[in-house]
């Protein structure tokens, strides 16, 4: 620290005596400023060290990752970017250059809090067990916990279905209204893109799940539905995390012109950011479907 904050003095005093050319004698002000007149012609062929313009050069690579993300990304993300792109620098030099530039992550409505920790429930725990043996063995979808998209034409709902092992969005469907078709269109998609055999489904206590025509169409795709406990929200965390991301990321406090607007923004977050580019913490830093072909590769 000490030689960084010396080099930093001498390059302003440098930079002085540059200013001051016409006024002043150049040996003079060397003289009196202590700086070698060698070292201030090398700073005047070569006012930026090798460090500073490697700097330079990562704040332009973060700034390109920061702004594909939608401004989403933080250090830690930004510096999987710069890795996986081939860079050796250190996460805490993408974090000093981004606080010194001013370039921070939207947390979207608030800053984040401290959050207290607590254990599971016994169903929680057996559930979680149950839900993590593999791909393709498990989903959860999340219905009653939708997700409220306001527009000038009113409410539009998004229901979602989760694979739980590699936490990409595998079945959504939107809706205007909080009908029975919202959940059962989205579990449709999911059903035609991954044709489970034997898969639990797991959902919270929402009316649509517990509907006749729900529990027909698991019986007849093979799905064993599971629903939470009351009072019990750990086992669905996960879909209502998702939920989470999506305000803070994309919809935050917008109110969309039209249902058709906010469905297709809604379809590009999941489809084109969510599913394929951004990094999921709980996968060790890599998007659902990088970590889906890596299990499908071991």
């Amino acid at each position: 620290m000490g030689r960084q904050c010396h080099s930093r003095g001498v390059r302003h005093k440098c930079a002085f005596i540059k200013a001051h050319r016409n006024e002043f004698d150049t040996a003079m002000m060397c003289r009196v400023l202590e700086v070698s007149r060698s070292g201030f012609y090398e700073w005047l062929r070569h006012p930026l060290s090798d460090r500073a313009r490697e700097d330079q050069r990562l704040l332009r690579l973060i700034r390109v990752s920061h702004a594909a993300s939608h401004g989403v990304y933080g250090a830690p993300r930004i510096f999987l970017d710069l890795r996986e792109a081939g860079e050796t620098c250190s996460k805490h030099r993408v974090a000093r250059l981004m606080r010194v530039h001013h370039i921070k992550a939207n947390y979207g409505y608030r800053r984040p809090r401290n959050i207290i920790r607590t254990s599971l429930g016994r169903g929680a725990q057996y559930l979680a067990t149950w839900l993590h043996r593999g791909p393709t063995k498990s989903g959860v979808g999340d219905g009653y916990y939708l997700c409220y998209v306001r527009t000038w034409e009113g409410w539009l709902y998004l229901g979602v279905v989760m694979d739980l092992h590699s936490r990409r969005i595998i079945g959504w469907s939107t809706k205007p209204t909080l009908a029975r078709e919202l959940v059962l269109d989205a579990l449709l998609m999911a059903v035609k893109h991954r044709r489970p055999q034997q898969t639990l489904i797991h959902s919270d206590q929402g009316s649509q799940y517990g509907s006749d025509d729900w529990l027909r169409f698991c019986r007849a795709h093979r799905l064993e539905p599971s629903m939470s406990r009351r009072g019990n929200c750990w086992d669905n965390a996960v879909a209502e995390s998702f939920f989470s991301s999506l305000k803070k990321e994309r919809i935050k406090k917008r109110i969309y012109k039209n249902r058709d607007l906010a469905n297709a923004d809604i379809v590009d977050y999941i489809e084109v950011f969510y599913n394929r580019t951004r990094r999921h913490s709980h996968l060790n830093g890599v998007s659902p479907e990088v970590f889906e072909a890596a299990s499908v590769g071991v």
